[in-house]
């Protein structure tokens, strides 16, 4: 519970810098990155105390230049899950008991870091490892981070204060928000350093300690993140980074007696695994675990007929194509009204044609490489079956190279099924399907939204018709946890715009929120009788 009267400052959104030519930021970002290609560093694992190096070593690269090593990380076993686990247990007691203004110094202290000296490190690490342009790790890496941090710690200190109204008549009841009995679990994405470092950090400052396991894809950025809990002050055993594969950890974590809890964010297969795993092994724990997942998403742009051509072209080039389209809100496939087809065609064309593919350290490369070769030949894949398909027609892009990085064109496909396989299943790159419908039968194409995808992530409606955005707004409730009106799908911002899915899209928890820290306590309620009964009997018991 709270305690003494501390208050916490009001977070405000950390600004984007804008990395413009000549500015002082750019060449402060360029000078970090090019130090980072002149090395190659040496990652441990993080495991109490310990830095913990195998001699099992497996290289990083730059997805856009993958002959270039920027250095090793030490893969693990199961003995370093077992040791993780318990070097979370054996910390536990000493940080849930620490006074909570000092777990929120320690991230408050930490999102400084982030915002200052650490800034052009993570964001170049981010650019390296990750392959994001500057502006996508400056957006990911520092301010949405820095954002997490410090609203989650304003959300803590409300959810303590949370406490019942005075109840009088000799008796006090309160509420005390206990962290959760054993350790969580934090299975973080490759796509957005924020979240990797959001899902371990947002239940610790509750309380919790965590096993850590990232992508591998995204471990070179990990460990600067780790090196930033390290300088706040995050003391050892309560965060545990580990490189193990996903089996490994699954086997032992999900059938340890203290499993308490998974922060997760990847895909929706990997997810119900997860889940039905949890399920099978329920009378193992000491108590419930909390599950929650951020999953896949097959997110959608529908304009009406009264829609801005240009601002719908402009909403999907830039929610499609940022990021090579490796975000989970990523717009995935739209529906364009026929009145104003050609119109968007020749402005997202236009638009297309200025793009340039490359590497990340090219600050005029707007497209950079997707994440690694297994992605890279599943979205070529589709690409190359969609140009052989009938009724399909690739109008942009549809160009693929990995001789020297994962260099996949964006790509807009037209095609006159609804149902067509882009249209319907996760691609996660830079495809955009595109279906043209009649521009009188709105409503029909709102059904064809709510119904083509399992997935409810995120999906736009664009129109200047206010009729319309209410009647879309009601008729996809449920098909996404996050819903834009004349904007693209893209950009939750914290503190703003929490965010989450449901449906196959997960548990919809919304990180960014007090909802998502609330999933990391387990409340107590305290009832004191000052003044206790003496006499078992009520007044009714008398005789008339």
């Amino acid at each position: 519970m709270l305690k003494g009267f501390f208050t916490v400052p009001t977070p405000v959104n950390e600004p984007v810098k804008a990395y413009a030519p000549g500015s002082p930021e750019r060449k402060e970002l360029q000078s970090a990155i090019k130090e980072a290609r002149s090395m190659q560093v040496d990652v441990p694992m993080y495991i109490g105390s310990e830095e913990v190096r195998t001699g099992n070593t497996k290289s990083m690269s730059p997805p856009h230049d993958h002959k270039h090593i920027l250095g090793y990380f030490h893969e693990g076993d199961a003995s370093h899950v077992e040791q993780a686990i318990n070097a979370a247990l054996g910390a536990k007691h000493a940080w849930e008991n620490l006074a909570w203004e000092q777990r929120a110094a320690i991230f408050l202290k930490a999102a400084d870091l982030l915002a200052g000296p650490y800034r052009a490190k993570i964001n170049a690490a981010t650019m390296l490892g990750q392959s994001k342009n500057a502006m996508q790790a400056e957006i990911d890496a520092a301010c949405e981070f820095i954002d997490f941090l410090r609203f989650n710690v304003k959300y803590m200190t409300e959810i303590y204060a949370q406490q019942p109204p005075v109840s009088g008549n000799g008796v006090w009841n309160r509420v005390e928000q206990r962290p959760l009995e054993g350790f969580v679990f934090a299975l973080t994405p490759f796509n957005f350093t924020a979240i990797a470092g959001n899902l371990p950090t947002s239940a610790a400052m509750m309380g919790n300690t965590i096993v850590w396991k990232p992508a591998y894809t995204q471990i070179y950025s990990a460990n600067v993140l780790m090196q930033v809990f390290k300088e706040a002050g995050v003391p050892d055993g309560v965060i545990n980074l580990i490189y193990v594969d996903g089996p490994t950890a699954g086997d032992i974590i999900f059938n340890h007696p203290d499993f308490a809890g998974i922060h997760f964010t990847g895909s929706t297969g990997v997810f119900q695994h997860i889940w039905k795993t949890i399920g099978g092994n329920i009378h193992k724990y000491k108590s419930y675990p909390r599950i929650v997942g951020e999953t896949g998403g097959k997110d959608f742009v529908i304009a009406h007929k009264s829609a801005n051509p240009k601002a719908v072209a402009v909403g999907l080039v830039r929610g499609a194509f940022e990021y090579q389209g490796q975000k989970c809100s990523a717009a995935s496939r739209a529906y364009i009204p026929s009145n104003i087809w050609e119109d968007v065609k020749k402005y997202m064309l236009e638009d297309l044609a200025t793009m340039t593919v490359g590497g990340t350290e090219d600050f005029t490369n707007f497209i950079n490489a997707v994440i690694d070769e297994k992605a890279f030949d599943k979205i070529s894949n589709y690409i190359t079956k969609a140009k052989e398909t009938e009724g399909v027609e690739i109008i942009s892009g549809g160009k693929f190279n990995k001789s020297e990085g994962y260099f996949i064109e964006p790509t807009v496909i037209l095609t006159q099924d609804p149902m067509y396989t882009t249209m319907c299943e996760e691609i996660f790159g830079p495809v955009l399907t595109i279906y043209v419908y009649n521009s009188e039968h709105f409503e029909e194409a709102l059904e064809l939204v709510d119904q083509t995808s399992p997935y409810a992530l995120t999906g736009a409606i664009f129109s200047q018709d206010r009729y319309a955005v209410e009647l879309a707004t009601q008729k996809l409730k449920n098909a996404a946890g996050n819903f834009y009106i004349n904007d693209k799908p893209t950009g939750a911002v914290v503190g703003q715009q929490p965010f989450g899915g449901a449906r196959a899209s997960g548990t919809n928890d919304k990180a960014g929120s007090m909802i998502n820290l609330l999933r990391w306590v387990s409340p107590r309620t305290i009832k004191e009788t000052f003044v206790s009964p003496e006499d078992y009997k009520y007044p009714f018991l008398g005789k008339d």
